[in-house]
């Protein structure tokens, strides 16, 4: 067995499998199935690979084959093995994972990102580091996305889709490509987000605490402003005031003279 002993699961997934006996090409590497369980405490092994037709065949159609990672002979452009029998028609895998897509946090619960792929010991099948981003995409380029690589020495314990590490692990974390967003200054690592002092506005209006019935506040009242008491008079009838009664109107007497009696002529005696 001649190659490089340890490689990416990027490296490996595509790569065509083919014979040496007969050039046979059996199928691409279109997955890696890690045994969580084997090496406890060390982050486990790469037991075998599943083949399809093309790497396009888990969407189109086409079942997938099982292929032990001990029958690998050779690794370079191609995976070379013996022959058609590294094909495994008796092994289940539904007791293994492909830890993509996995949770990692601390055991304090901080998120440092997903599992995106993984470097491993191609001899033994041992797990060396776990690549990790903010997504666990593979599909995505190293182009567009900042990944990471974690020792396994870090892995506390392991679960369905979520992997513990230790305390301050992210201070183990080695950059290994810088991503689009961070080149451009918009992007930072998933553990630091929670330092840019941003805080995403929410309303915690509705919200409950878990297991709690939230007590509904007393409304406010608002204190009115002081109004000036007026005191009602009582109503009192109107005051009829007594018109005085007019004497009777007196003339003053005129002072009229008399008349006399002028004798116009006297008659004369002739």
């Amino acid at each position: 067995m001649s190659f490089e002993q340890s490689r990416l699961r990027s490296d490996m997934i595509g790569t065509q499998v083919i014979t040496r006996s007969t050039g046979r090409r059996l199928g691409v590497v279109s997955q890696l199935w890690v045994d969580i369980d084997r090496g406890r405490g060390e982050g486990g092994e790469v037991v075998a690979l599943g083949l399809r037709d093309n790497i396009l065949s888990k969407v189109v159609s086409g079942p997938e084959q099982i292929m032990l990672l001990s029958s690998i002979r050779q690794i370079g452009d191609v995976i070379l093995v013996d022959d058609d029998s590294a094909i495994e028609d008796d092994i289940s895998v539904a007791n293994y994972t492909n830890l993509v897509k996995s949770e990692v946090i601390t055991e304090s619960g901080e998120g440092l990102g997903r599992v995106r792929g993984f470097k491993f010991d191609v001899v033994s099948g041992k797990l060396l580091s776990l690549v990790i981003a903010s997504m666990g995409l593979p599909q995505i380029p190293d182009q567009v996305i900042s990944s990471y690589e974690l020792p396994v020495e870090e892995i506390v314990s392991t679960g369905p889709d979520r992997i513990i590490v230790f305390e301050g692990s992210e201070e183990k974390l080695k950059q290994i490509s810088v991503g689009l967003l961070e080149r451009l200054g918009l992007g930072s690592a998933p553990w630091e987000r929670e330092d840019d002092g941003y805080i995403m506005p929410t309303s915690a209006s509705n919200q409950l605490p878990s297991g709690l019935k939230q007590e509904v506040p007393a409304p406010r009242r608002e204190a009115a402003p002081p109004q000036r008491l007026e005191l009602e008079q009582p109503s009192r009838p109107p005051v009829e005031q007594a018109i005085p009664e007019e004497e009777p109107y007196q003339a003053q007497p005129l002072n009229i003279p008399q008349k006399k009696k002028v004798i116009e002529y006297e008659e004369e005696d002739f």
